[in-house]
């Protein structure tokens, strides 16, 4: 009994300690005070008190004393964790020291310091940003026909193109000083969002050359001189880039690249000089079809020692005008009838001059890390951003579709079925917003957020294709019918594109994010990588003892804090803010002790099998996505006000986030290659089991109303979309007709109610409104209101037919051909 007692007060303050991660120090001194103080009241027995007590003087000494615990523990270990490290490639290294880590960082810190979330500043466009938007992104709006786009000229019009240039949309990335605009990641993206809302061509051509390409690649790592030359040119719209790395067998593998540059001399411009013989083969390559300047990736190699004694390069870019001899360019893919310029490039024995290289020699080799630099940072802009463009302008249009639609005297939003959708569609709007403004300004800060860009990509696009989804379920047959008064379909049409492009959905989960995320974002793991690397013996045992002994802490700590919170104690946790979203911070601490421990343990059960288990890699990169885009729901609602009216909103989206971190941890623990592992960790991270449940049903109903009508909840969900009335803009046009709609609602009950009780006896409706008119149930200006309400909703779920043989292309190339022929 002595023994228990006394053992358990050691515990007791070993998991207090840790339950508060307090150091080693905190740690022995607050044991000895409890040991002692229950050794002097409650026990007596020298044995069995002796022997806790020798238990804990050992473990304090190994701990406490260095040299002791150096030769004990950190020395064996380190000869084993050497042994044990797997074999990274050059790709691999490369892809975990490039980036920076951030808020993603303090998820795998078991106790996120929100102080660090909420310094993030609010999202502020600067006067210029805005007036461009205001200004020349209004304007190409206005000028925007998509049907035409699309289904017309199978391409943006001349106009179109030469606004683009002119108005400086390609060079919004480039600085002030090079001719460009300047702009901060926010305002490129907030131009993206407004673009994608009226159009998914313009949209992708204005993103591509801002995303990964020649302008950020010359930023970064070209010659004063590449810079002087190409970026005013950029910026003017002289140039039009594109960037070829994909290839019919280097697709999401991009460093397999088989694309081949040798070192050699040739004449160019009639003098002998060296250069690279250059034989590629590149397709989905956006914008090549019209580009000017071509970013090429290739393996480049030196056989003759012309530049060294080194054979093998590695990956490195070039620079190639169109005009090069041996560059075949100019056709067209179709991509999903989305009609933006796409299509292959190739070439064979294209010679270019050293001058071609981006950086020059100096940059020979180095052309992975740059475009793994370059892609976090556009990744992290282009489709996050257009996503939640179209995401907003969906939620925009849905939400006045399902309210001026009826069916059985009722609009369809009222429908249970349909509001389970709109609730869907409004959270997943927010999120998508909140990560993609999250991730632009992490851009903004400084930060390189490989991690975060590859979450906001992914679960950016793959919510956009939710949301779309569930649209066209809500608009039916309105949805399909394709024509200029079609709004939805090519947006549904082309997803697909973005969910494969700049790293396919499937593998960014199972591979990149926690693959990434793992090493890169966790506290310890790669600084006990670069410390078991240390040449200098001394120093390395040094370095690793303390990393070593932090990360048992660390490890300890999250299981303790894990365990207890899932017991109920994340209610008392110190969390921030207000009463609504108290409960919210204390989950995501509570999640991210889950967290980190889960990731411990997977990395040291599994060590470097870890990367072929995508199943157990894309579980623990499902609670790290949702963990923080659920940060980031938090985070806009702050920067928004903290508004009382968004709560369903941000609440419905929080449920969602909770319950799928938990389902994600279930299926990580229910899946583990050891079962006896995964077992206690399941009683680790759910003592419980599992208890979050996605939004009710009355959550839902409040969450889909506030998209129904106008209101400043509304508003705030689709900010930054193209809201200008113009002949194009059918969506806006509808939201002009809601109003109208909403003002008539008691007219039209009025009818209603005199067709129920008999006053009214015509069937068809336009009979009701002159009957209701002459039988004085409504005046002669209610009933002009009716009918042009009438017209307009009319107008609003109509759809488009077109003559027999609209489309018969073979007969219309027959006609084509019969003209030529005739000329």
């Amino acid at each position: 009994m002595n023994f228990l007692i006394l053992f358990g007060a050691f515990l007791a303050a070993s998991f207090a300690c840790s339950y508060l991660k307090t150091n080693l120090k905190i740690w022995t001194g607050v044991t000895s005070i409890i040991m002692v103080l229950t050794t002097m009241n409650f026990t007596n027995g020298w044995f069995s008190v002796g022997l806790v007590w020798a238990i804990f003087v050992a473990l304090a000494v190994i701990l406490n004393v260095k040299n002791i615990r150096q030769q004990l523990v950190t020395a064996p270990f380190l000869g084993f964790y050497k042994k044990a490290l797997p074999n990274l490639s050059e790709t691999e290294k490369t892809a975990l020291e490039s980036g920076t880590v951030s808020w993603d960082g303090e998820l795998f810190s078991g106790k996120p310091n929100f102080k660090k979330l909420h310094d993030i500043p609010p999202p502020q466009l600067t006067t210029d940003e805005q007036n461009f938007i205001d200004g020349p992104v209004a304007e190409l709006c206005s000028m925007i026909d998509e049907y035409e786009i699309n289904h017309v000229k199978g391409d943006m019009p001349e106009d179109v193109w030469q606004f683009i240039r002119d108005n400086g949309f390609i060079g919004m990335i480039i600085s002030k000083k090079h001719g460009g605009l300047g702009f901060s990641a926010l305002g490129h993206s907030m131009v993206l969002q407004k673009l994608a809302s009226r159009s998914v061509a313009v949209a992708a051509s204005v993103a591509v050359p801002n995303s990964l390409g020649p302008a950020e690649l010359l930023h970064q790592y070209g010659t004063e001189a590449q810079k002087e030359h190409y970026l005013p040119r950029l910026a003017a719209g002289k140039d039009i880039p594109c960037f070829a790395l994909t290839g019919p067998s280097a697709g999401s593998d991009a460093t397999s690249i088989p694309d081949t540059g040798v070192v050699c001399k040739k004449t160019f411009k009639g003098k002998k000089q060296l250069g690279v013989l250059l034989n590629f083969d590149k397709r989905y390559i956006t914008l090549a079809p019209v580009a000017t300047v071509v970013g090429l990736a290739f393996q480049m190699s030196d056989p003759d020692g012309l530049i060294g004694d080194k054979e093998h390069l590695g990956i490195t870019l070039a620079l190639i005008p169109r005009e090069t001899k041996g560059m075949d360019i100019g056709r067209r893919h179709n991509p999903l009838d989305v009609m933006f310029m796409n299509g292959p490039v190739r070439g064979k024995d294209v010679f270019i001059p050293m001058s071609y290289l981006i950086g020059e020699e100096k940059m020979i080799g180095k052309g992975w890390m740059m475009l793994v630099e370059c892609l976090s940072v556009g990744r992290a802009i282009s489709l996050p951003s257009c996503s939640t463009g179209g995401a907003k302008m969906v939620a925009f249009a849905t939400g006045a579709y399902a309210r001026i639609r009826k069916q059985f005297n009722m609009p369809i939003g009222r429908f249970e079925g349909v509001e389970e959708k709109l609730c869907e569609i409004a959270g997943l709007t927010y999120t998508c917003a909140a990560t993609s403004t999250m991730t632009a300004l992490a851009v903004d800060q400084g930060e390189i957020p490989a991690v975060p860009s590859a979450i906001a990509k992914m679960h950016a696009t793959d919510m956009s294709r939710t949301i779309i989804s569930h649209a066209m379920d809500i608009h039916g047959g309105k949805g399909i019918i394709m024509g200029p008064k079609n709004y939805l379909g090519k947006g549904w049409q082309g997803l697909p594109i973005w969910i494969t492009v700049e790293g396919a959905n499937i593998l960014t989960r199972s591979m990149i994010i926690f693959g990434q995320g793992a090493i890169r974002c966790h506290p310890y793991v790669l600084k006990e990588m670069e410390a078991a690397s240390i040449e200098n013996k001394d120093e390395r045992l040094e370095k690793f003892d303390k990393l070593l002994f932090n990360h048992i802490g660390y490890s300890f700590s999250n299981a303790v804090r894990s365990f207890f919170m899932g017991l109920g104690l994340w209610r008392l946790e110190k969390a921030p803010h207000d009463k609504f979203t108290k409960k919210f911070y204390a989950k995501i601490s509570r999640y991210s002790a889950a967290f980190g421990l889960a990731a411990d343990v997977s990395m040291l059960t599994l060590g470097g099998a870890l990367k072929r288990k995508e199943k157990t890699s894309a579980r623990l990169g499902d609670v790290l996505s949702h963990l923080y885009m659920a940060s980031a729901v938090l985070k806009r609602y702050r920067d928004q006000g903290s508004n009382h009216a968004d709560q369903a909103i941000v609440a419905w989206a929080l449920h969602e986030h909770f319950y799928k971190i938990e389902q994600a941890f279930k299926m990580l623990t229910y899946n583990f290659p050891s079962k006896v592992v995964g077992f206690i960790l399941r009683r680790l991270v759910l003592p419980l089991g599992t208890h979050e449940l996605p939004a009710g049903d009355r959550l839902g109903h409040k969450a889909a109303s506030l998209i129904l009508n106008p209101n400043e909840t509304r508003a705030r969900l689709t900010d930054g979309i193209d809201k200008d009335v113009t002949e194009n803009n059918v969506v806006l046009q509808m939201n002009e007709t809601l109003k109208k709609v909403i003002d008539a609602e008691p007219l039209e009950r009025r009818i209603l109610k005199a067709l129920k009780a008999g006053e009214i006896d015509a069937i068809a409706p336009a009979d009701q409104l002159q009957q209701a008119l002459d039988r004085k149930i409504i005046g002669q200006s209610e009933f002009d209101k009716l009918t042009i309400v009438r017209a307009e909703v009319a107008e609003v779920v109509a759809v488009d037919d077109f003559p027999f043989d609209a489309f018969d292309r073979t007969a219309k190339k027959s006609a084509k051909i019969t003209k030529i022929k005739a000329a």
